[in-house]
């Protein structure tokens, strides 16, 4: 009797023929607004994805710092995005931000501009520790609250009240979240190791998908197509008969 397959995908962010588990690896940032892109293009092929398939897909995601040097208070988002990302040039931002608006409405995200971009180090840290304890569906629906609150509500990306609206949201007992995000040593060596693992493997950049297979593991780098994504989850279930 054959057995299930299942495979991880790796986002930036976990057996067998006939019975695997295979991983979509994410490297991500809370700040890089291509990467929520990403998120909801992979749902969206994930989801054309048969159930009957032999192969089951788990999202993993992998920490990756767009702006590792930001403080934890934070500066301007939309200054920071203008004179780091855009030579300080009003045109260039205004249209940065009409092609995000426009991509941002094919996929149901409304994204403002304001607030504030600051360090997210502390937020990779809850989403690592809670991948780890609780699973894979606990750390995708953090980080589906990280990249509403931050993108689409203006929010700060890893302040404590936005860390523990997105660990509640997500099923976490506030006492459980409360005592995680106001230890901010837990948890903090690894995802620093993490983080430095990743710069290691030569990611650079994000969004930065891994889907591993079988007999080899497809890379995605950039915000791709939905059919792209379904085109790599497809050949991979392919080579895993």
């Amino acid at each position: 009797m054959s057995r299930s397959q299942a495979c991880q995908v790796h986002l930036g962010h976990h057996l067998p023929m006939v019975g695997f588990q295979y991983t979509s690896i994410s490297y991500f940032d809370a700040e890089q607004g291509r990467t929520y892109l990403a998120k909801r293009r992979l749902a969206k092929a994930l989801s054309q994805i048969p159930s009957d398939s032999p192969v089951t897909f788990t999202v993993k995601y992998m920490p990756y710092q767009l702006y590792a040097t930001a403080s934890q208070e934070g500066e301007d988002k939309y200054e920071w995005y203008r004179k780091s990302r855009y030579g300080d040039s009003e045109e260039k931002m205004k249209m940065y931000i009409t092609l995000m608006t426009a991509y941002g409405m094919g996929e149901g995200i409304d994204y403002k501009f304001g607030g504030t971009v600051a360090n997210t180090l502390q937020a990779h840290r809850v989403i690592q520790h809670f991948q780890e304890t609780k699973g894979p569906e606990t750390a995708d629906k953090i980080v589906d609250s990280l990249y509403r609150q931050y993108f689409e509500e203006e929010r700060h990306p890893s302040s404590t009240e936005t860390l523990m609206k997105a660990l509640t949201e997500a099923g976490v007992s506030e006492p459980e979240a409360k005592a995680f995000v106001e230890d901010e040593d837990e948890g903090m060596m690894e995802v620093k190791m993490l983080i430095r693992e990743q710069a290691g493997n030569g990611i650079d950049a994000v969004p930065h998908l891994n889907i591993e297979g079988k007999r080899r593991d497809i890379t995605l780098e950039g915000c791709r197509e939905v059919e792209e994504y379904v085109k790599a989850l497809k050949q991979i279930i392919k080579e895993s008969g």
